[in-house]
């Protein structure tokens, strides 16, 4: 799973994503998806998803909880 793929991306799912500013540094932003923006089933640089706090940018990883 690394952001390309729709199916792996659903609402209220920690990811971290590189904002439209941050492109050329690669600086990744950690947040919770509030809606998926990309329509098609994938997408080579990332599915564009909206943060609960607004931010919009492709999705790079995935937040992973330590148990």
């Amino acid at each position: 799973m690394d952001g390309r793929n729709r199916q792996d991306i659903r609402p209220g799912l920690e990811v971290c994503i590189v904002l439209k500013q941050d492109q050329r540094t690669g600086k990744r932003t950690k947040g919770i998806v509030k809606d998926i923006l990309t329509k098609s089933h994938t997408h080579p640089h990332g599915i564009k998803v909206r943060l609960e706090d607004g931010r919009v940018g492709r999705v790079q990883g995935f937040q992973t909880s330590a148990t």
